[in-house]
This record gives C-alpha cells, sequence and structure tokens, in this order.
C-alpha cells in the first residue's frame, strides 16, 4: 500500500465523517484494509497538514497554515512548565499534535523543535535561559485579553 494511496483515504475518510482521535483514524483505515501505525499517522497528518478541530481533523487550505498558534493555545493549552532547555506544553487530550503543528509554523528562532504526543509537547531550547523566555512568551500569549 503506497503513501500517497494511505493518505488519499485518509482524506476520504475525515470528508466523509467526524474522525476525533488517531484511533478513530486507525480503526477506519482497518475497515478499509489498510494497517498503519500511530507513528505513521502522525506523519501523514501532518504532511496532510490536517488540524485537530472540535468536529474532528480537518483540512487547511493549501494558501493557509492552518489556525494561528495563539488562537489554539488559549483554547487547548493548559500547562507550561520548564525542565532545563525543555519547555513542557500539557494541552487538552488529543490536541498536542495541532498545537504543535501550529507552534512549528510560526517558526520561532529559539524553538529547536517540537515533539508532540497525545496531550504534551515537549519544546526544545537550545538553554535554559531561552527555554524560560519561550515559557515567558507561551505564558504571555495565554492571558487573558
Amino acid at each position: 500500500m503506497s503513501k500517497s494511496y494511505r493518505q488519499g483515504q485518509i482524506l476520504k475518510l475525515i470528508r466523509s465523517k467526524p474522525i476525533s482521535t488517531q484511533e478513530d483514524l486507525a480503526h477506519e483505515l482497518k475497515t478499509l484494509g489498510i494497517a498503519a501505525t500511530q507513528v505513521t499517522l502522525s506523519r501523514d497528518i501532518r504532511d496532510l497538514r490536517l488540524v485537530k478541530t472540535r468536529e474532528g481533523y480537518q483540512e487547511t487550505s493549501a494558501d493557509e497554515s492552518g489556525p494561528q498558534f495563539s488562537m489554539l493555545a488559549s483554547e487547548f493549552l493548559h500547562d507550561v512548565r520548564c525542565a532545563q532547555n525543555l519547555v513542557v506544553l500539557k494541552t487538552a487530550p488529543g490536541h498536542a499534535n495541532s498545537v504543535a503543528v501550529a507552534l512549528d509554523n510560526e517558526e520561532w528562532p529559539e524553538v529547536v523543535g517540537t515533539i508532540a504526543g497525545d496531550d504534551t509537547i515537549l519544546v526544545i531550547a537550545p538553554d535554559s535561559a531561552t527555554a524560560n523566555a519561550v515559557r515567558a512568551k507561551f505564558l504571555e500569549i495565554l492571558k487573558p485579553a
């Protein structure tokens, strides 16, 4: 089974019904005879520029980069903590990937990279001081307007 075929089926599925989790997506693909690991689905979601909304995964158009990080952060980000050069973000369950993609799209120069799980994002900074500055930036975004 080719990557493009699998991704085409993913698009077909999310266009036809609400799919809220990678587990649901894997189950739907399996009913089509397509086996896919969680890692593969994460890559496919990123490649297809899908974002997770309250209604499930949705596409972004080719000319838009998806929801703004600040909008997603204010809605789904629950906690921000530092651990040396790392910033740990806690999100609502199932929303870490879309928040991480939006953060990656922001291209903050002080962020080396991100890794997203289900409800946790690991933000990597080059050093502790920068991590603390990034944490402060996150907290500023979360301040009520």
